[in-house]
């Protein structure tokens, strides 16, 4: 953009000093600022600069010339009087650095024609200090600011290269994205640009938007050159860095700048697992407490791997050594691999190893048993737990010792029933019957008719318990209305598997009423602080503590853990967190862009006006720098436009705000007020089901359910609900499925003796 006043701004000349790129003074951080130190150092390191002078404050110069004339003769000598356009830009203390780039926040003015012109460039740039908060704090007037002077180049092409892939985290790739002209448009946002991804030899892996040979801003020359460029400026700087280009018209490369990579995202380490939340989710929906941890998500593991052992699935020895549940910042998570939920990496291995064959072999017979046996041991099981749980009198007439024997019954039976519901997931296939979904949605009905409350509801029915997550925590509501759902029959008529993962949930609230108990009577004995913080001790603290042991001593300090965004379909983790991975996922799908990195994150999606939501998920057109005042603290942030090198690109992995760029008709798609779901690694967008734009219920009519019927008052009834289909398909050794919502309540046991098909529910 070009600029012209009518009057120059005397009053800052005599106040500054000019330091020639090619001296000492212009490759000190301290006085001309990391930007402009950065291309000092990297001409004199025989890089391609463009030549220039930075104006520094001059306190900070004792010695340089300083003044109007000298000013004047460093314009006139860099050709501002022969009409040479110039560039006149930030160069502050505080950007630029290892820690924070600042990318787009200080003014950059270019096309500048013109010794007026030149002035109130100078003064736009000493003013866009006061951008940063506290920049004038020590004392500087020029909150830290210098201004460094360079001719304008028309560039053919140009654009942004990181010398490592900041998004996924990989110092063996090189990032590029180019646009037909100045890099100007494409660190703006205004343009997306093409983006190519190289290795560190320079071979070409993959280019966004898929472009011919002949086609896109850049050349395979012109590639090559700029990876030469990347690691020479690495070996300058001792680490990869993003890096501004451009090519002249006659093709020759120059660098216009140079600073460390911020915000590299954390690479999971090779041979990393493979987790996701796949089918346990479905047990185990919100963030767990510590001792929900090791009351439900242990002896899921322990099922899981003796089901797992049994069928041949794995071997014995990974199964010992990996859990197969596990839980990822509070949720529930399982390895996809071993659960055979994901495709192994290298399948022609497997199908050449004779170990999985032989391991299956030798449980053929053990499996072709228990096919048969399974259905009489799991009747068995459920009727020794129905049995054990009808005998537990009340918890406030048990012994503390009883109700602490109760729970450890409880993990005990957990893990066989786990193990034997998911065997027969995998065994006995459609064994018919009714879900235990079902069946509660349609005994809720009939209850809400009869208008029974809550408690009242449960206190009848425990299949209810089906609806609702388990919780040492304060339990959900049930869904206040619901349509008809067929006639309840009792839980004598579900399916093997629905009957055991019934007797599964039946356990989880035995459990927790007698945790419950226990700490209530914990709180009259402790202080303050502490009291009320059971569900935050593991279960070797909670026995150690009521066999007469100490107390954590940090347990006044300890607070719940937040609530989470939900976890990757499928990821690995670096650093504790996960990343996502894309799998069998194909690209350039409507709803994905390009993953600009930040993680993962969950929020209501707002387009910048009005009211702002605790969890905004920005969404806009294009990656306007004038937006990074509103980066802290969002959710994400969705953009139809721009580039993954941009400048708001790179404060948003600066603060950690998971950002997709690319999206097709984004701000069309996600109006304000819609739940998204924002993938900076895989580049995926998900909005809930129920958006603001979609046919809703009437105010008093929630959706239907999972197994609720979407039929209108004068069609047909649902299919019936024994229909086996009913309970989903999982993968090899399925973990509880019931197309319903876990569930978690307080209340009354099941009544003894379930095993007959007639029993109510």
């Amino acid at each position: 953009m070009g600029i012209d006043v009518e009057e120059p701004t005397e009053d800052l000349v005599g106040e500054l000093s000019v330091a020639p790129l090619d001296t000492g003074l212009a490759r000190d951080p301290a006085a001309a600022g990391a930007k402009a130190a950065n291309l000092a150092r990297a001409a004199a390191e025989g890089l391609p600069v463009l030549p220039g002078f930075v104006l520094v404050p001059a306190a900070r110069a004792e010695g340089a010339p300083a003044g109007a004339d000298a000013l004047r003769a460093a314009w006139r000598q860099l050709g501002g009087e022969d009409g040479r356009p110039l560039v006149v830009r930030s160069s502050s203390a505080h950007e630029d650095t290892e820690e924070s780039s600042m990318a787009g926040r200080f003014e950059s003015v270019l096309d500048v024609r013109g010794w007026t012109a030149f002035h109130e460039a100078v003064r736009r740039v000493l003013e866009s200090a006061a951008r940063v908060p506290g920049a004038h704090a020590e004392g500087d007037p020029f909150g830290g600011m210098a201004v460094l002077v360079q001719p304008m180049l028309k560039a053919a092409s140009g654009g942004v290269m990181f010398g490592a892939d900041p998004v996924e985290g990989r110092f063996d790739h090189i990032l590029v994205s180019a646009v037909t002209g100045g890099p100007d448009q494409l660190v703006d946002g205004s343009t997306q640009g093409v983006r190519y991804q190289l290795t560190r030899r320079g071979h070409l892996l993959r280019t966004e938007p898929e472009t011919g040979r002949a086609d896109g801003p850049l050349s395979r020359r012109r590639l090559a050159q700029l990876v030469r460029l990347a690691r020479r400026t690495e070996q300058v700087y001792g680490g990869p860095q993003d890096v501004e280009f451009g090519f002249d018209a006659d093709g020759t490369l120059w660098l216009f700048q140079a600073r460390p990579i911020t915000a590299m995202a954390a690479r999971p380490p090779r041979g990393a697992r493979l987790l996701g939340p796949g089918p346990v989710v479905e047990t185990l929906p919100e963030v767990l407490q510590p001792l929900e941890e090791d009351l439900w998500v242990a002896p899921m593991n322990q099922g899981l791997a003796l089901a797992l052992d049994i069928a041949g699935a794995a071997p014995r020895r990974k199964l010992r050594r990996l859990p197969v549940a596990t839980t990822v910042q509070g949720r529930a998570a399982a390895d996809l691999l071993l659960l055979g939920a994901a495709p192994a990496a290298h399948p022609m291995l497997n199908f050449f190893n004779p170990a999985p064959g032989g391991r299956r072999a030798a449980a053929a017979w053990r499996v072709g048993r228990l096919r048969s046996a399974l259905p009489l041991l799991a009747q068995d099981l459920m009727a020794d737990v129905d049995r054990q749980l009808h005998d537990f009198p009340p918890p406030r007439q048990m012994l503390s010792g009883q109700l602490l024997d109760a729970v450890s019954w409880g993990r005990t039976v957990l893990a066989s029933l786990h193990a034997q519901e998911s065997l027969a997931g995998a065994l006995l296939g459609a064994d018919g019957g009714s879900t235990a979904a079902g069946e509660a949605l349609a005994v809720l009905a009939e209850g809400r008719d009869r208008g029974e409350s809550d408690d009242e509801l449960v206190a009848h029915h425990p299949v209810l318990l089906t609806l609702l997550p388990p919780t040492l925590g304060e339990r959900a509501a049930l869904p206040e209305r619901i349509g008809w759902n067929g006639v309840p029959r009792g839980v004598g008529f579900l399916s093997v598997r629905e009957g055991l993962r019934l007797r599964a949930r039946w356990v989880q609230e035995m459990q927790t009423a007698m945790v419950r108990e226990v700490g209530d009577r914990m709180n009259e004995h402790c202080p303050a602080g502490e009291r009320g913080k059971i569900a935050l001790l593991r279960w070797h603290e909670l026995l150690a503590v009521t066999d007469g042991g100490k107390r954590p001593p940090d347990l006044a300090q300890r607070t719940p853990r937040p609530d989470s965004p939900s976890l990757p379909t499928a990821f690995r983790l670096a650093d504790g967190r996960p990343q996502a991975v894309a799998i069998g996922r194909r690209r350039n799908q409507e709803h994905e862009g390009q993953g600009a990195g930040g993680g993962r994150g969950s929020g209501t999606a707002w387009d910048g006006a009005g009211s702002r939501p605790q969890d905004a998920v920005l969404v806009v057109r294009s990656l306007d720098p004038a937006l990074a005042p509103l980066l802290p603290g969002l959710a994400g942030l969705v953009a139809e436009t721009g580039s993954v090198l941009s400048h708001l690109a790179v404060l948003a992995r600066e603060y950690g705000v998971p950002i997709v760029v690319g999206v097709p008709a984004a701000t069309d798609r996600y109006r304000p007020g819609t739940v998204l779901t924002v993938d900076g690694t895989t580049g995926e967008v998900e909005a809930a089901p129920a958006g603001p734009d979609e046919p809703s219920a009437g105010p008093d009519e929630p959706r239907p359910g999972p197994d609720e019927p979407r039929s209108g008052p004068d069609e047909p009834p649902p299919p019936d609900r024994a229909d086996p289909a009913a309970g989903g398909s999982s993968p090899v050794l399925p973990l509880p499925s019931d197309n319903g919502e876990s569930a978690g309540f307080e209340g009354p046991v099941p009544p003894a003796g379930g095993r007959g098909r007639g029993a109510v529910a």
